[in-house]
């Protein structure tokens, strides 16, 4: 079969290899091909019946052009760059990778959460400058250390990864409330389930582990900041457009948001004129919660066993049945 791989670099920048997957055809890797709409996109498919991305769009208007496709595999766990409902109506699977970062997302959540109560980088950086060793006492810090000890944390989507982080957080002995419209026998072992105002209310740092929904889009806004606590931290490394930008913006420049941190944004790359690029305490990181090579490999092996089970005439994985 003819594999096209049509933006593999963020999945494999020359640290794995793409072995797992030739071995079930002629494989043909593109670093990067757009992550908008482009001729390009149908151009390089071309006769491929195995279409393999990560975030480069395929529109209704691709798959018209490429009449040889049987299956789209995602390199991650998020489908809506693929027109999977009009792929449905072509037959053609869209498969993903649903677990593959479980551990390192939460691991990545919490890390968020310890830079802003520590700052590290920036108290590392000052020693490397010099600034320790011509200090006139024998230690110093720039910004106000925060203990979590005690302190309570909402997570807002107690899934796999909302649980991940909740345990992390459990050995911290912090207070751990979830807000879930699915509650777990699982989850009620890791916090305790409130509703969406009280765990915002009574939240030190809230965790964003949700899904993008039409229900959950721009769900922190000002609206919703308003109920929180003064000072309160927020965490999100789950989806950008859960936020309402510049209500985060206005609410960090003021102070009722103590700090944020944040691996995604609403757009992506992010944009030069993002207002929260020059809010107050914000931290933000280049969307690399899932990037270590472990999980990585994980998503490989996935993606290999997706394909595998396709052409064995049993797909899985397959989010648009």
């Amino acid at each position: 079969m003819k594999i096209v791989i049509l933006d593999g670099y963020t999945e494999n920048p020359g640290d794995l290899s793409w072995g797992p997957l030739e071995k079930f055809g002629e494989v043909t890797v593109y670093d990067r091909t757009s992550y908008e709409e482009s001729p390009l996109i149908a151009e390089r498919i071309g006769d491929a019946e195995i279409v393999i991305i990560n975030k480069t769009p395929i529109s209704k208007e691709t798959l018209d052009k490429c009449p040889n496709v049987k299956l789209i595999a995602v390199l991650a766990t998020g489908y809506n760059v693929v027109d999977y409902e009009y792929a449905k109506e072509k037959e053609i699977p869209v498969v993903n990778v649903p677990t593959y970062g479980t551990q390192i997302v939460g691991q990545y959540a919490v890390g968020l959460l310890l830079e802003i109560c520590s700052h590290y980088g920036h108290h590392a950086q000052t020693v490397s400058e010099g600034r320790w060793e011509h200090n006139a006492d024998w230690c110093y810090w720039d910004y106000p250390m925060i203990e979590l000890y005690g302190k309570t944390a909402g997570v807002i989507g107690l899934g796999r990864i909302g649980q991940a982080t909740a345990k992390i957080l459990n050995s911290m002995e912090m207070k751990v409330l979830a807000y879930d419209a699915h509650q777990s026998e699982a989850g009620k072992q890791l916090a305790e389930y409130v509703e969406l105002d009280e765990l915002l209310a009574r939240s030190d740092v809230i965790f964003l582990h949700c899904p993008l929904f039409p229900s959950t889009e721009g769900m922190i806004n000002k609206e919703n900041i308003a109920k929180m606590k003064d000072g309160v931290i927020l965490i999100n490394n789950s989806r950008g457009q859960l936020i309402v930008e510049q209500d985060l913006a206005d609410a960090l420049n003021c102070g009722k948001v103590y700090a944020a941190g944040l691996d995604v944004v609403s757009t992506e790359p992010i944009k030069g004129d993002n207002p929260l690029l020059k809010a107050k305490n914000c931290l933000i990181t280049p969307h690399i919660s899932w990037a270590a090579q472990a999980s990585r490999q994980r998503i490989m092996d996935i993606t290999a066993a997706n394909l595998e089970a396709f052409i064995s005439g049993h797909p899985v994985n397959v989010v648009n049945q």
